[in-house]
C-alpha cells in the first residue's frame, strides 16, 4: 500500500498543497472549516509527517540514538542493556519518539555515526553509554553541537549531564557484607579496564579491602561468560585461592558459579559468589545469587527524560539515581575454615 501522501490529502479535500501545508502545521491560510475537514483526511489517510521534511522546516529529527560498542554476542546474553533499553524506549514512547540503535566495531566508527547522523539531521540528541578513562566522544559531540546524556558516572564528562548510581558505595556494600562473613580473601572478576565504571570499581575495591585488612585481586574480562569462567578458574586455582567472588555482571557470575562446581568446589560452602547487576539469571541458578540490585530499566527511562529536556534547549543537571543495594540469596555464607 502507497505511503498516502499532502498529495492525496489535497486531492481528496479539493484544495492546493499549500492548504494541506496550512492546515497540518496549523498555520494561518485556510477557514477552521476547511482545516479540519483536511485533518480528518490526514487521519483517515493515515498520513505521518515526513522526519526528513520537518527536519528541513524545524531543524528537529524527533528521534534519539543510541550506539553500543560491544561484540554482538555479549550484548546479546547480557540482561543489563535489554532492561536499559527497555526503560529508554519506555519513556519515549510516551509521546511516540522513535530510538535509533545499532552498534558499532569501535569507537572511531562510533563518531562516524555520530557525524553522520548530525549533518543528516537523523537525531536530536544521544545516550553515550560505557565512558572510557580517555573517551573520544565527549570532545567530539561537544565540536557537534550534539545533545547527548551520559549513562555513568560524572567524570571526563565535560560538562555533559549524566545519570549515574553510585558504583563505589556498592562496591563497599558487597565487600562488607562478605567480611561479615568471615571472608579475608577476594576476587574481583572485572569488566574491561578502559571503562570508567570499571576504574571506579577497581579503585574502589583495592581501598576497600586495604581499609579492612583483606587480601584482594581483580581480573580483566570482556565481560563474556566464557572470559568469567577462566577468570575463575584463574582466581580459585592459584596458590591463595579467594574465598569470595564479586562479578562486575551477571552473566560472568553465572559462568563461574559453573567454573566453580567444575573445580569440586561448592558454592557458598567453600567460595561465596556476589553479582552485578541483578536479573532473572540470578534466580535461574542453583544456588540463586546474592547480587547487586538496582532498577536498571528506570534509570534509562531518567535517561530519557533528561535527553528530551536537553535537546528541547533546557539546562540540565547530572542526575543520581540511588546506590545499589545488595540482594541476598544462596550464594554467600560464611567463609570456611581455609580461610
Amino acid at each position: 500500500m502507497k505511503r498516502p501522501t499532502m498529495r492525496d490529502i489535497a486531492d481528496r479535500a479539493g484544495v492546493t498543497k499549500a492548504a494541506v501545508s496550512f492546515a497540518l502545521n496549523g498555520r494561518p491560510g485556510v477557514s477552521e472549516p476547511t482545516r479540519r475537514r483536511i485533518l480528518a483526511i490526514a487521519e483517515d489517510l493515515g498520513w505521518q509527517p515526513s522526519s526528513a521534511a520537518r527536519a528541513l522546516s524545524d531543524g528537529r529529527a524527533g528521534s534519539f540514538g543510541l550506539v553500543i560498542d560491544r561484540p554482538a554476542r555479549t550484548l546479546g546474553l547480557e540482561p543489563f542493556f535489554m532492561q536499559l533499553i527497555s526503560g529508554i524506549q519506555g519513556e519515549l514512547a510516551l509521546d511516540t519518539t522513535p530510538l535509533l540503535l545499532t552498534m558499532a566495531e569501535d569507537q572511531a566508527a562510533e563518531l562516524a555515526l555520530y557525524r553522520g547522523w548530525w549533518a543528516r539531521r537523523l537525531v536530536d540528541g544521544v545516550f553515550v553509554v560505557d565512558l572510557q578513562v580517555c573517551d573520544a566522544r565527549v570532545p567530539v559531540l561537544a565540536e557537534l553541537g550534539m545533545p547527548a546524556v551520559v549513562l555513568g558516572a560524572p567524570l571526563g564528562t565535560d560538562g555533559l549531564p549524566a545519570v549515574w548510581s553510585d558504583d563505589a558505595a556498592a562496591v563497599a556494600t558487597a565487600v562488607t557484607h562478605l567480611a561479615d562473613l568471615g571472608h579475608r580473601s577476594f576476587g574481583r572478576v572485572a569488566g574491561p579496564a578502559h571503562l570508567r565504571h570499571t576504574a571506579i570499581r577497581t579503585a574502589a575495591f583495592e581501598r576497600v579491602t586495604g581499609e579492612l585488612g583483606l587480601e584482594g585481586r581483580t581480573v580483566g574480562t570482556d565481560y563474556s561468560g566464557e572470559s568469567g569462567a577462566a577468570a575463575t578458574r584463574e582466581l580459585l586455582t592459584s596458590a591463595r585461592p579467594p574465598t569470595a567472588l564479586l562479578y562486575d555482571n551477571d552473566v560472568m557470575a553465572v559462568s563461574g558459579l559453573t567454573a566453580a562446581g567444575g573445580l569440586g568446589l561448592r558454592v557458598p560452602d567453600d567460595v561465596s559468589i556476589v553479582a552485578w547487576d541483578d536479573s532473572a539469571l540470578c534466580e535461574l541458578v542453583s544456588p540463586s545469587l546474592t547480587a547487586l540490585s538496582r532498577d536498571i530499566a528506570a534509570h534509562g527511562a531518567h535517561a530519557a527524560r533528561l535527553l528530551r529536556r536537553a535537546a528541547g534547549g533546557a539546562e540540565v543537571a547530572d542526575l543520581e539515581d540511588a546506590a545499589p543495594t545488595l540482594t541476598l540469596r544462596g550464594s554467600t555464607g560464611p567463609a570456611p575454615s581455609r580461610s
